[in-house]
């Protein structure tokens, strides 16, 4: 049966399947009788050069189109409003100026009052007073964040013209709940700074000029897969199930990584919207695209980890946690310790920088006379994310989510955007990373895993917690996302405050069985298949229980030790409970007659694979005796009950156990008393010495569990080492790795540095903070008798061929007034240059020694002499 999604189905869309067509009924009865029915709602954002934009987007736009537009614009208060007059001219739709409470309605658009800012809840518009001052104002964010927040993934953001970078962030919000987010292409835009914004920020599902975005959203909102939410999330049909599972298996062998153990809804939700963007109805098909398309691998890939974030992401828990829990952590800590977190899953590093920003900020507090350090390792398991979080470059649209304050404190401006200041980047290490398959980092203080484990299974999230566990310190701080909990491990972690989601570690005195495998599949029998068929009666079977409980003989089911696991039939002949503290080995609750033998038996049974049987025994029974064959055997089948012992009793009929050759049943009776009585004798003997050796092997077991727990002990400490051995060389990789990348991007800016320095033939030295030889270019050798190992050496030690006594003094001048320096000095050759010695400053604006140039202007010397001989002749 197909789902109809009469949501997205709009009125262009019936008009071209029929009126008179199945779906077109149904879509407009569905329509009739749901009075709260709300349209696709698209919110439209525009700025400088929007009008021109917002025109050729609406004149494609037909009349019936369904849907219901909502056009916010950066507009001047001070200005009558001209915007639905002129959009009126080019659309046949209903333009009008949004009011408060008004229903969002088909075929109509609604633009934003000037001085206003909106909002929609159940697909009403609300129009509400700015709270912000004029100039800070991002009414675009504002409403689009709503809109995702209302609709979900049925909600679809579009940015056009305009400066700066409002609706970034309203489309991250979109983005984050599956919707549609469209965007201009910066070459159409008069003004490409909002929609490269929005680009840069990997947000963008389509880009293309106005007149073509129409198109694209159409075709989405028509677009109908089937078959994806027929079932539940454990109840698949077996097409469902193979199509996901051959899904998952091309994005584990393209990316390595296994999405075996995500809810299935989330997949299924992501799968979905690739599937409208690319116009693919069923699943199957989608499958046969995929397979095809490397490229659209791994955009689902990316998809599939949901890589929102941002900055100071709920600021009140950033706040608790900075005020309430890592003055608490500090004052456990001997002074000047060096804490260690974990940021799991950490996208592009905003929430990783955030954490070493409000450790600053609570070190500052504290007034620590030893500063603490914090070293933060940041995983994901994207590495576009990874290396956008090392470069540590952030757009203009983060300034929304700190204060004035810390922007400038923590970051410096880079072009168009944010770079964070070294101080914060040298306090995180990013590494590829997967918190399923690769060991966990151990002895942490701070882990932090927000938004990660609301997108797995309980079976992966119950992993996931105790492995958080392991890898924490004793009291370390556990941080989870608004929706994540640690479940039924409140043995394991207290809650220091739960709105925040903010756990401390504790030791528990229930071991946790962490799993500590690279690799996790789950057991796929668990996955329930519909299934028609049902079981039917077995008569065979009933028959034989039936047997079984009837006439089968009284039998028990032992371990190796004698512990009784199953008893079948009525034992109670052969068997009794022993005084005193209850106790179910079968030695102990042997009856008289049968101890000695039943310990040969099993003895015996033990060292040969054959059954031992033992025939004519007799035990006392309450008022008389019972004869019997006793049967003792090893089983070997099933495994499950490999190694263990099968002891059967079967009684001798008394007109068979009585018969004697020749002699009467008097003689007869005499004769078995005295035996019996001998025996009983015998026994008593061998239950003294079988006692005393019990005690002796009692005090030998005793000592050998001792020393069984011992090495049992040794072993998990061993099993722990390796443990950390395993972290400990995943951190050092990650080390590695980091300062790989480091060793490249200096080895690069060296020779970049060289290059430039060389091609300018411009004679430079590079002198440190205390006038020692940093490094120099090759043409300063012919001014002084340079070699490489003069690096380090005092300038002034070094030969010049120049006439320049005073250099040295010249340079401290620089280096004490920061105010440059420009000369003319000669050589001993006649030649004159152009001294210029300036401060050296870093990336953070320190002085950290001077550069020194020399410019050869010989030749300009030698023409102003020669015009001013020139001159002097003429006069």
């Amino acid at each position: 049966m197909v789902k109809i999604h009469a949501a997205r189905f709009g009125d262009d869309a019936l008009n071209l399947i029929g009126e008179n067509s199945k779906v077109t009924k149904t879509v407009k009865a569905i329509r009739s009788i749901n009075a709260d029915y709300v349209p696709p709602i698209i919110g439209i954002g525009a700025s400088a050069g929007g009008l021109e934009a917002l025109e050729q987007f609406f004149a494609k736009v037909p009349a019936a189109c369904g849907v219901a537009f909502v056009v916010i614009q950066h507009l001047d208060p001070d200005q009558q409003i001209m915007l639905p007059e002129l959009l009126q001219l080019v659309t046949p739709l209903i333009v009008s100026l949004a009011g408060d409470r008004m229903k969002a309605l088909p075929n109509r658009v609604y633009v934003i009052p000037p001085n206003k800012e909106m909002s929609i809840v159940h697909g009403k518009l609300h129009v509400l007073e700015p709270v912000a001052p004029r100039g800070l104002r991002l009414p675009i964010d504002g409403f689009l964040q709503a809109l995702a927040d209302d609709q979900h993934e049925r909600a679809i953001g579009v940015i056009l013209s305009g400066m700066g970078s409002d609706g970034t962030l309203g489309l991250r919000a979109i983005k984050e709940n599956a919707g549609l987010a469209v965007v201009q292409s910066p070459n159409s835009a008069q003004f490409d700074a909002m929609p490269r914004s929005a680009i840069d920020a990997g947000l963008a599902d389509f880009v293309a000029a106005p007149q073509e975005l129409w198109g694209k959203i159409q075709a989405f909102l028509n677009h109908s897969p089937r078959g994806l939410h027929a079932v539940s999330d454990n109840r698949l049909t077996l097409k469902n199930q193979s199509a996901l599972e051959q899904i998952i298996t091309l994005l584990r062998e393209r990316t390595g990584n296994d999405f075996t153990l995500y809810k299935n809804n989330t997949i299924y939700r992501r799968i979905e919207r690739r599937m409208g963007l690319h116009q693919i109805d069923a699943i199957d098909h989608y499958v046969v695209y995929l397979r095809e398309n490397l490229q659209e691998q791994d955009l689902l890939f990316k998809e599939l980890l949901i890589g929102v974030t941002s900055f100071f992401r709920d600021p009140e828990i950033w706040a608790s946690l900075k005020n309430n829990v890592i003055p608490v952590l500090l004052a456990e800590y001997p002074a000047g310790k060096k804490l260690r977190a974990w940021v799991s899953a950490c996208s592009t590093g905003e929430e990783a920088y955030s954490l070493a920003v409000l450790f600053k900020e609570a070190l500052a507090q504290s007034k620590c006379q030893q500063p603490f350090k914090l070293q933060i390792f940041a995983t994901d398991l994207d590495q576009d994310a990874i290396d956008k979080a090392r470069q540590g470059l952030y757009s203009a649209s983060i300034s929304r989510d700190m204060s004035e304050e810390r922007l400038s404190r923590y970051f410096v401006v880079d072009g168009n955007g944010y770079r964070i200041k070294k101080d914060i980047r040298d306090m995180v290490i990013f590494a590829l990373h997967n918190v399923i398959m690769d060991p966990p980092f151990t002895k942490l203080d701070i882990l932090c895993c927000r938004n990660l484990l609301i997108y797995l299974s309980p079976e992966l999230q119950k992993k996931l917690i105790l492995l958080f566990h392991y890898s924490l310190t004793n009291h370390g701080i556990l941080l989870l996302g608004n929706a994540e909990t640690v479940g039924g491990f409140s043995h394991l972690f207290s809650a220091i405050d739960t709105t925040s989601r903010l756990y401390r570690r504790i030791i528990s005195p229930f071991a946790a069985n962490v799993d500590f495998p690279t690799k996790y599949f789950p057991d796929t029998s668990k996955v329930e298949i519909v299934e028609i068929k049902q079981s039917v009666i077995n008569l065979q079977t009933l028959a034989d229980q039936l047997l079984l409980q009837h006439y089968a003989p009284a039998a028990v089911l032992v371990n190796a030790d004698g512990d009784i696991l199953y008893i079948s039939g009525r034992t109670g002949k052969y068997l009794e409970p022993a005084a005193g503290k209850a106790n179910w080995n079968i030695h102990a609750m042997a009856r008289e007659g049968l101890q000695f033998e039943l310990i040969s038996a099993l003895k015996k049974a033990h060292n040969h694979p054959e059954a031992e049987r033992v025939s004519g025994l007799t035990v006392l029974t309450d008022g008389g005796s019972q004869t019997f064959n006793l049967l003792v055997q090893v089983v070997d089948k099933p495994d499950a009950l490999k190694g263990m012992v099968m002891v059967m009793f079967t009684d001798v009929a008394a007109a068979i156990a009585g018969e004697t050759s020749g002699q009467s049943p008097n003689a007869t009776q005499t004769l078995l008393r005295a035996e019996r009585l001998q025996a009983l004798d015998d026994l008593h003997a061998l239950r003294e010495e079988m006692q005393r050796s019990q005690e002796e092997l009692q005090s030998a077991n005793e000592e050998l569990q001792s020393t069984n727990e011992e090495l049992q002990s040794a072993n998990e400490e061993l099993t722990t080492s390796k443990e950390e051995m395993h972290s400990l060389n995943e951190e050092l990789q990650t080390l590695n790795a980091e300062l790989q990348v480091k060793l490249e991007d200096l080895s690069r800016v060296n020779n970049d540095m060289d290059n430039l320095l060389n091609s300018m033939e411009i004679a430079t030295v590079f002198l440190d903070g205390l006038l020692n030889i940093r490094r120099f270019t090759s043409h300063i050798c012919r001014l002084f008798k340079l070699i490489p190992a003069d690096v380090g050496r005092p300038l002034s030690d070094i030969v010049t061929h120049l006439k320049y006594p005073e250099l040295q003094h010249d340079v401290q001048d620089v280096m004490r007034t920061l105010v440059i320096i420009e000369k003319q000095v000669k050589a001993n050759d006649g030649r004159w240059f152009k001294v210029r010695i300036m401060p050296y400053r870093t990336q953070n604006n320190l002085i950290d020694g001077v550069v020194i140039t020399f410019i050869d202007n010989s030749e300009t010397k030698q023409l102003q002499t020669e015009l001013g001989s020139s001159h002097e002749k003429s006069e």
